[in-house]
Order: structure tokens, then sequence, then C-alpha cells
């Protein structure tokens, strides 16, 4: 690898002494300007870049993911320079399937990057925002195996080796009732050193999927499997898509053939994050071959108009809502573009704390689905169809 000679990446390496990790790149965020944005707002000056195939030789050259990034360090310099835009550090890089890096721009620099000729795009930064919920935490008396998981006929104990990469606002890293992956998880939110979950949003989709049967709390779609915290949104349920890309970007590089993946978030179209998420669903020689359940979203709109819930390729299942009786969420998205349907009204499920918690949403929806992907390895099967879909073509119910 060519010596990082540029002098404002100096002092963004951070060596760790563990063969089981490598060492990471720590890169300057600040969420504090972030606290007053909504769901899709552009974010001022923060741009996503993405890089034409053969613009680096970063993914030819096999290189594994902490090296990537660092070799990624040393290639923006040059890109920004062709492009006569002063060199800085970057917010996030990208080194999977899909290459490139986030960071600030004029309005004047991010025109003038864009007709690089090895650049291919550049997109303002949004928001993602996740909806509060309803009802408060509580402490279960006793084990319960919630009706959303019998109903696509889960409730089973893993026995496999495949792992759950929940990305999300992390997972309650000490929950009794979950088997959480202390190895490889990861928080990209600025100013945090954990993935822990200090929002209970990404603890409840991990318990939905994985919850252990050990006679407290729930019992999960697929008991027992292993679930990593990729943490890409902070306590309030909020993060930039770029950071969002940083933590699909992550899995990509660091999972293996048969996981499974879930997304419970989104917002508005973005381009760049749905080419991410498809390319998790692409086998390309040993992976990454993964099986991803996305949200559909909680609009009452057409999935296509979200992103990454529109994201369509191999291996990659948007999934809408129901209640207990199978009838239609109101608020679920709809469209051609949603491959099943599963519960997601009024759903049971761990909590931050070590507690547990009601939630309503297809973000409630996904983890069953992911489940069953888990269960069935990517060959899920149906059981019948929900009823008053809003598009007249009803979904057909997720199943074991």
């Amino acid at each position: 690898m060519k010596k990082i000679l540029f002098v404002l990446v100096a002092g963004l390496l951070i060596v760790a002494g563990s063969c089981e990790r490598e060492r990471e790149v720590s890169l300057p965020q600040d969420d504090s300007s972030l606290v007053s944005f909504s769901d899709g707002d552009v974010i001022p000056g923060q741009y996503v870049v993405l890089l034409k195939d053969g613009t680096t030789s970063i993914n030819s050259a096999k290189l594994g993911y902490a090296d990537a990034q660092v070799a990624m360090l040393s290639e923006i310099p040059k890109i920004l320079k062709a492009s006569d835009i002063v060199a800085r550090v970057p917010i996030h890089v990208y080194t999977s399937s899909v290459e490139g890096f986030a960071l600030k721009l004029s309005p004047d620099e991010a025109s003038s990057l864009s007709k690089n000729p090895g650049v291919r795009g550049v997109w303002p930064d949004r928001m993602v925002v996740l909806a509060k919920p309803v009802k408060p935490p509580v402490t279960p008396v006793e084990e319960t195996t919630p009706p959303g998981i019998t109903r696509v006929g889960g409730g089973e104990t893993y026995t496999g080796t495949n792992k759950v990469w929940i990305i999300d606002t992390g997972i309650d890293l000490d929950h009794p009732d979950l088997n959480v992956n202390n190895e490889l998880d990861k928080t990209f939110v600025p100013r945090t050193t954990s993935a822990d979950d200090d929002n209970g949003h990404g603890t409840h989709c991990a318990g939905i999927v994985a919850a252990i049967d050990n006679e407290e709390g729930v019992v999960g779609v697929a008991a027992g499997a292993q679930v990593v915290p990729v943490k890409v949104l902070d306590r309030r349920g909020s993060g930039a898509y770029s950071t969002i890309m940083a933590g699909v970007d992550y899995v990509i590089d660091n999972s293996l053939p048969g996981d499974v993946v879930n997304m419970s978030l989104g917002g508005s179209v973005y381009e760049p994050l749905d080419l991410l998420v498809i390319s998790m669903g692409v086998v390309e020689d040993e992976g990454p071959g993964l099986f991803v359940a996305l949200a559909a979203g909680n609009e009452s709109d057409d999935a296509e108009n979200h992103s990454p819930a529109r994201a369509d390729g191999l291996n990659i299942y948007t999934i809408s809502a129901c209640d207990v009786y199978d009838v239609w969420a109101y608020f679920s998205n709809y469209g051609p573009g949603v491959d099943f349907c599963a519960p997601g009204v009024s759903i049971y499920s761990t909590y931050k704390g070590g507690a547990y918690a009601t939630m309503s949403g297809t973000s409630m929806a996904a983890p069953h689905a992911c489940g069953v992907l888990l269960l069935t390895g990517g060959k899920p099967a149906t059981d019948g169809y929900v009823l008053n879909d809003r598009d007249g073509n009803p979904d057909p119910i997720i199943h074991n």
C-alpha cells in the first residue's frame, strides 16, 4: 500500500492490538447541528460522493475492511485536487462493492466534483428520523411468545452459525434475552464509542428476530441467533444517510454469505443508499450474498417513493405490515415493490435497559421477515394474503 503523505489524514489511524479486531479509522464527526432536523431534511454543506468502477484500485486489491478504509483516505486528496478543491478530511468513507465518501463541500465545489470523470455522482446528504415509541417499556412477569412470532411460523431455536446484522440504533448489549455478538458490534454515530442502544428501537427489532427461548421475556422468530448491532441512528432515532451508508458498508465487508440483515429505517428517495443495499444481496466471489429485510415505511404511501424500501435486487425483501388478524396496517407503505407482509401492529419485544415494550410499524414487520429468512436460508414460504391491501394487490404473508 502506498504510504499516506497527506497531512490532514495524519492521526486518523487507531491500531487495535487484538487480532480479532482490525485497526479502525476514526473520522471527525459532530452531530450537534442535527438536533433540529426532520425526516428527509437536507443537511446543508454535506454531500455523499460515489466513484465509478475503476477510479481506485481498492476493490481489485482485495484489502480487508480497515486497510481499504485507509487506502480510500489516501485516494480522496487526489480526487479533490483533480477538481481544484482544497483537500479535507471526510466524514465517512465507503470501500465495499460501491466506493466513495461523505464530506463537507460548498455548492460550487459539489458541482465541480460532479464533473470529475472518476465520480459517479454527488448527492446532498439527508436526515432519517424514526418515530418515537407509543407505549412505555415494561418488565414482564413470565415468558411469552407474541402472536406475530407464531403467525410467521417462528419461535424455534436457531442452531445454525449465520448472524443477524441489525442496522439501527444499536442493541442493548447486556439484555438477558438477547445473544449479542460483542466482537463485531460497531457504532458510526457521532460522539459515541459503543453500539449500546440508547433509543430502544434497535433492541426491539433484535428481539423480534432472535429473542432467546429462556423462560423469561419473549421468544423471537429464530430464537437465540446471534445479533450484531451496527449503530447508525442516535438516541433520538435520527442520523444522516451518509452514516447509514457507512453501516451498510461495514456489514458488507464483515459479514459471511447466508447472514441476514434487518434495516427498519428509511426516508425519502436516496440513490446512493439504494445502490449499497442492493449490493448486499449480490453473490460475488465468496460474498456477500446476504438476505436483507427492509421496512416498507409508515407513510401510507407507495414504497417506491422511499429509500431503502424501494431497493430491488437479489435477496432483498421489502416488508409491509398487518395486524394480528391479517388486516392491512393503515400506516404501512404499499405498492408493487413490496415482497411480503408481516405482523407490525402492537408488537411486544425486547427494549433498552433490559426491558420490554410494545411498538408498531413496518419497523416491526421487517424483523419478523428477517427471522424467517434466517430460518429458511433465504427461501421463505407464504401463508395467506393480507386483507384490505391499500394497492388492491394483496401482499403474501411471509412464513417459515
